[in-house]
């Protein structure tokens, strides 16, 4: 598997420095650039933060912190960066089962993005809320409650919490912009909300709330 990181992280970077017009690639994606000594360096927001993209010696790192960037999420910005198409928001709503092989891969999502949320938030879904606004969460009118995060500038995501009881369990569900698929690959999809909801529960136990 980390093998299969490193591929991808050096396949996207080789492609990223070949680019020609950095200029097309931030307007397509809503990030922006300026020039630092002969480099490129790209700015765009991931999860509420503001990350920079040094081209064509690709560095990725925080703004204005030292902490280090992930592997995964240094993977899931540059495919962000470079699959945007600028296809304005629809505003229409679909679930993982209506992305290309989305419908075959589901277990695993709901597994491991689904499931977590559901776990440690269906008793008390309105401490989703408050976790979730510490990397720019809104509520959205879906569900018992729900929380749309902006996991890049044109990638809203959100997470639907049906409330359990004694005669029915918790239940969840996470929905996309139908234009979410010109942004990101399904696998991408995958593993960005992944990190959302894990991100989602550390911040649940950090608060002393969590399993």
């Amino acid at each position: 598997m980390t093998e299969g990181y490193h591929l991808a992280y050096r396949l996207a970077c080789e492609e990223l420095a070949n680019v020609d017009d950095i200029g097309e690639l931030c307007q397509r994606s809503g990030a922006s650039h300026r020039v630092i000594d002969s480099r490129k360096v790209i700015t765009l927001d991931y999860l509420g933060r503001a990350y920079e993209v040094s081209v064509p010696d690709i560095e990725i790192s925080l703004q204005d912190s030292e902490e280090e960037v992930s592997l995964v999420d240094q993977i899931l910005i540059l495919h962000y960066l470079l699959q945007a198409k600028g296809t304005p928001l629809s505003n229409k709503m679909i679930g993982y089962k209506h992305l290309p092989g989305g419908s075959v891969y589901f277990p695993t999502f709901s597994k491991r993005a689904i499931k977590p949320i559901v776990d440690h938030f269906g008793k008390e879904p309105t401490r989703l809320l408050d976790v979730a606004a510490a990397i720019g969460g809104r509520e959205t009118a879906y569900g018992d409650v729900a929380v749309t995060i902006d996991a890049f500038r044109r990638v809203p995501i959100t997470f639907v919490l049906w409330r359990g009881d004694e005669e029915f369990p918790a239940d969840g569900n996470i929905l996309f912009d139908s234009t979410v698929s010109d942004y990101l690959t399904t696998d991408d999809i995958n593993a960005v909300c992944g990190n959302i909801a894990w991100k989602l529960v550390r911040q649940l136990r950090a608060a002393g709330s969590g399993k």
